[in-house]
């Protein structure tokens, strides 16, 4: 921020802004997978495991602030382009990459663990991205004194910034409004289900994703009256627990199934497909 100041530079306001918030993102990031690891409560039967989306989708939120200020900002400085400092830029521009390169190689070992990992180490490479492009700006100036250069390189900032975040809102979204986990067809569960022996029918089939790495799947699934009397049923279960947990792309280990006769669906209000 400093630097920004010192040489009137957008795109080194805005890597600075993108830093500012990959700093507190980082944090958020901390606080929430710190909050994951507490055990459920009779309160939070889930306990914190959507803490890591609510971050993720905070630190995006934010992303898309500074990457939409900097489009305004850039075409602005493109019709009345200021005096910009070159070497001032150079040396900030040199600092912020060996920032994220060192934050790079810290965070690059969990980048896959989780929604909110990812964000955070996508953050920091769009950062290392931003300082290049701070370098590169100092260069073209220092050289040609052409400062448009300055805009230019800001607005290809938030051009890097904003798809990244309307992605990571996206996902973190579809998380919050319990939409089907990606990769798991409904329609082919139920084709499993019903190809289970003394299955009749299956209704009320919901996935969603608790946090990630963490599918759920309910269904109420009617069977032969007989399995009710034979003792068959509890056999039933673990078979229709072992289908969704073996035979899709993504394996569903948390499933709960209602076993139901066949009458059981006049005692029932209106049932969903």
């Amino acid at each position: 921020m400093i630097g920004a100041l010192w040489t009137n530079s957008l795109t080194l306001i805005i890597d600075a802004g993108h830093m500012l918030v990959d700093a507190s993102g980082l944090l958020i990031a901390l606080l929430a997978a710190s909050l994951a690891l507490r055990p459920p409560s009779p309160e939070r039967t889930w306990g914190y495991r959507r803490a890591e989306v609510l971050a993720a989708g905070a630190q995006a939120a934010v992303l898309l602030a500074v990457g939409s200020y900097a489009f305004i900002e850039g075409v602005r400085r493109l019709l009345e382009p200021p005096d910009v400092t070159a070497t001032g830029l150079l040396v900030f521009g040199v600092i912020g990459l060996l920032g994220n390169l060192i934050s790079m190689m810290v965070l690059s070992s969990g980048r896959g663990a989780n929604l909110n990992m990812r964000a955070a180490f996508l953050e920091v490479v769009n950062d290392a991205l931003g300082s290049v492009a701070v370098i590169i700006s100092a260069i073209v100036i220092a050289l040609t004194g052409w400062t448009r250069i300055d805009a230019l390189a800001g607005m290809l900032i938030a051009a890097l910034i904003v798809p990244r975040a309307v992605t990571i809102l996206r996902e973190a979204s579809s998380i919050l409004l319990e939409s089907t986990p990606p990769g798991l067809d409904l329609e082919d569960v139920r084709k499993h289900l019903l190809a289970v022996p003394h299955v009749q029918g299956v209704h009320d089939l919901h996935a969603s994703t608790i946090a990630t790495g963490l599918p759920v799947l309910t269904a109420h699934v009617v069977l032969d009256d007989s399995c009710f009397h034979d003792g068959h049923s509890a056999r039933m279960l673990g078979d229709l627990q072992e289908c969704v947990a073996a035979h899709f792309d993504v394996s569903v280990e948390h499933s709960t199934f209602q076993l139901e006769p066949f009458d059981h669906a006049e005692r029932e209000h209106a049932t969903h497909t």
